[in-house]
């Protein structure tokens, strides 16, 4: 009777256990009734894109955490223009600032009556590139408002870091928005230390 009961209640129990295999494989590979969420489900085909768009994401902000701080510092800067000559002109000089928050200041050589400072934003563009775009309110010498300047850099540090060079463009608009001048040239900047000389600027 013994040999009995255990060979019945071996024989249930492979039963069972084939019964929920076959439920699961069922409900694996079977049609979905659409109260399950079956491994070929939208949801879960978008969940790697998901996790590969973040991944790329961080990855994008890591990088930007290297290497966009190169260009953070304190610089001498010169705007040139090229005459119809052919002869290179400064047309304004001065001191930038590039800062770590994405922010720019720069004190120009232009007289201090018609607003010699400007204040901008900056982004980087590509590993040693960097666009710049920044504002200022320009006035006569007499103090008499002229209006909004724009001036947009592109520039490209080189291998040391120790300087950039690029293209400027700047534009002045007067009080109602009317664009009254455009000019364009090249921008060359050194960048400034703890140990440069006054005569190191010239």
């Amino acid at each position: 009777m013994k040999v009995i009961f255990r060979t019945m209640f071996a024989s249930l129990a492979l039963f069972l256990v084939a019964t929920v295999l076959a439920v699961n494989a069922s409900a694996q590979c079977g049609v979905s009734d659409g109260k399950t969420t079956s491994a070929s489900s939208p949801v879960e085909r978008a969940a790697p894109l998901l996790a590969a768009d973040k991944i790329a994401t961080l990855q994008s902000e890591r990088f930007d955490s290297i290497f966009a701080p190169w260009i953070v510092g304190f610089w001498r800067v010169n705007f040139i223009i090229t005459t119809p000559t052919g002869e290179d002109v400064v047309i304004d000089a001065g001191f930038a600032q590039w800062h770590a928050d994405g922010t720019e200041i720069m004190n120009s050589s232009k007289p201090p009556a018609t607003s010699n400072f400007c204040l901008g934003v900056w982004e980087r563009t590509a590993l040693f590139t960097y666009k710049l775009n920044h504002f200022a309110i320009s006035s006569t010498l007499n103090g008499d408002m002229v209006g909004i300047a724009n001036i947009r850099e592109d520039v490209t540090l080189n291998k040391s870091g120790n300087s950039y060079t690029g293209t400027f463009s700047i534009d002045q608009f007067d009080t109602k928005g009317n664009n009254i001048m455009h000019v364009a040239g090249k921008v060359v900047a050194t960048r400034i230390t703890v140990d440069t000389k006054p005569a190191e600027l010239f």
